[in-house]
């Protein structure tokens, strides 16, 4: 309606639907109406217009001759079939990129730090050209170079630029500049049924004893791994090697990523029980920790790790550190060092 064509902007609407004809002034208020950007989710407005196409362009292209004095502003963005285009062109960029650092499925990240950048600035520009095209209709059916389940294998590639590169949180500063919003990108719908398919295959080659069939089942396999973490990664080879020399009995009702996660699991308590006997400390205290998304800004929040440190039995502390280091260390020396391990422990999840 004509009343809404000023002084209206919502950053939530990006469609405006128009169902009669417009011309100069009125054009440009009503397309105005969509400009109020709001992040990836909106990165532009689109405007669907229904009676007389044809003329509603001419009208468009008038107005926008009439009121940017004839100058190109770059007004619209690219459609979709341009998008599209683009899309294949930079994921060929970053294929090659991995495949020259000789990193094969995209697994892991590449280890030079330069890759590591260059990977940083492009899958960015991939992203937005990708929520772009989301908002213009993009579909997994479309005709690409690449599927969901490597593009959510990449945002998992991604969202470790700003880790230690394993899937856990590191200490030192990040080089690389991260957008948040791709962080937050759920991949934890990365296609576990695929991978599941070939955990089922391998066992049942393995079963028939056909070594050629049993490697080349289980190469199929690990290129499913690209959807998993680093740390994720290293308990699946461990389960593998378990299962190929017998000393694990599976469940088929079991999934391939609920052994994973057992595996993790007992590792972790093995630590855990590990620290508690070293250190005398709240073990429970210490897997409620492990048990949210620590990070050094609230590592102590409500006091909870200071609450850890002080359960630590000061005096095995200062057996196990001066047995370590061969040498008497003074008491504020021990909890520094009681502070590193834990404070490294709870938040890298090693020891």
């Amino acid at each position: 309606v004509d009343q809404m064509l000023t002084g209206f902007d919502s950053k939530w609407i990006n469609t405006l639907y128009l169902d009669k004809m417009l011309e100069y002034a009125n054009i440009i208020q009503a397309f105005s109406r969509t400009n109020r950007l709001f992040g990836a989710d909106k990165p532009f407005g689109t405007i669907r217009y229904y009676r007389k196409p044809h003329t509603m362009e001419e009208n468009i292209n008038r107005a926008i001759k009439l009121y940017s004095g004839d100058k190109p502003l770059g007004l619209f963005v690219d459609k979709l079939e341009e998008n599209l285009k683009k899309l294949n062109s930079i994921y060929d960029e970053i294929s090659e990129l991995f495949c020259n650092a000789g990193v094969e499925n995209f697994e892991k990240l590449p280890d030079d730090l330069a890759d590591r950048g260059k990977f940083s600035k492009v899958f960015k520009e991939f992203n937005d050209v990708f929520e772009a095209s989301k908002i213009q209709g993009f579909s997994w059916d479309l005709e690409l170079n690449f599927d969901e389940t490597t593009y959510l294998t990449l945002v998992q590639r991604y969202k470790e630029l700003s880790t230690s590169g394993d899937g856990t949180s590191g200490n030192e500063e990040v080089p690389f500049d991260i957008d948040g919003y791709i962080t937050e990108i759920d991949t934890g719908k990365i296609d576990a049924d695929f991978m599941n398919s070939r955990f089922d295959k391998f066992l049942k080659i393995l079963e028939q004893g056909d070594a050629d069939e049993t490697k080349k089942t289980l190469n199929e396999l690990h290129k499913s791994f690209a959807s998993l973490t680093q740390e994720e990664q290293k308990y699946a080879n461990l389960l593998l090697h378990d299962i190929q020399s017998g000393n694990i009995s599976i469940d088929k009702n079991r999934t391939f990523k609920e052994y994973i996660a057992q595996y993790q699991a007992n590792a972790e308590d093995s630590q855990i029980a590990k620290l508690v006997e070293l250190f005398g400390l709240d073990g429970n205290k210490l897997r409620e920790m492990l048990g949210t998304e620590v990070t050094e800004t609230n590592l102590n929040e409500y006091g909870r790790f200071d609450e850890l440190k002080d359960s630590v039995d000061k005096v095995k502390a200062k057996l196990f550190f001066e047995a370590l280091e061969g040498i008497r260390i003074p008491p504020f020396k021990i909890n520094m060092r009681v502070h590193n391990l834990l404070k490294d422990f709870v938040i890298n999840g090693k020891l």
